[in-house]
């Protein structure tokens, strides 16, 4: 079953290559239990020549899952990387995963990645939603703190919100817009918003299409408003 797991993982990232065999230059993945898993994806015979690199920790998550990333050095520069922790208040005993980020230049462009898997709706949306707002808020601050040291930096935060494009965690919290032509500076911009208004999902429940995983990024790479590279 693990080795099918891993069959199949490196099936539809190489079909995502197509045929010109254009790995992206950047994937983030989460739900991962350990770095061995990631250098057995990457050891597969589809992906043994992508020439990817890791960045991974260890979180306190209480299933032992973490985030992480997949690297191409000759696409992204990477010059650091840490993990955020996320304590919440007055709850010691709420362990979550990481935000695991990372940063360097892609074609001399600055970014700023973060990969996320922000607490699940378990005892119901409306109960454990605090503990995704919480989240949501903490990718804001690091992502106004990243663009006040430098405003050129463009920030993509992906991964599992577990919370869909049009709810308040993501649209309020943390200020992702689904419409590009009313980004304003230092917004943030979701495509998968369009997405799922267009009925399109990543996973399934109760006869309705979800959209829990989930691409945002900042203005400036919505729009170009500084460099050349935008989405």
């Amino acid at each position: 079953r693990y080795n099918c797991k891993l069959d199949n993982m490196s099936r539809v990232l190489f079909d995502i290559a197509a045929e010109d065999k254009n790995f992206p230059a950047v994937i983030g993945v989460s739900e991962i239990e350990n770095r061995l898993v990631l250098e057995d994806l990457l050891a597969t015979p589809k992906l043994a020549k992508t020439n990817y690199r890791i960045v991974h920790y260890d979180s306190p998550d209480r299933r032992g899952v973490d985030c992480a990333f997949f690297y191409r050095p000759d696409q992204f520069k990477l010059e650091g990387s840490e993990a955020h922790k996320i304590s919440f208040p007055g709850k010691p005993n709420f362990l979550t995963r990481d935000l695991v980020a990372m940063w360097g230049k892609i074609e001399g462009e600055p970014f700023y990645f973060i990969v996320s898997h922000w607490p699940s709706r378990l005892g119901g949306k409306e109960r454990s939603q605090y503990s995704r707002d919480f989240v949501a808020e903490k990718c804001k601050r690091i992502c106004d703190s990243v663009r006040t040291v430098n405003p050129a930096t463009k920030v993509v935060i992906m991964g599992d919100f577990n919370d869909d494009a049009t709810d308040a965690s993501v649209t309020d919290v943390l200020g992702a817009k689904g419409n590009i032509k009313k980004l304003e500076k230092n917004d943030m911009y979701n495509p998968f918003y369009a997405m799922l208004k267009a009925g399109y999902g990543t996973l399934a429940y109760r006869d309705s299409w979800i959209l829990f995983d989930n691409i945002v990024v900042s203005e400036n790479l919505a729009t170009a408003s500084t460099g050349a590279l935008k989405v």
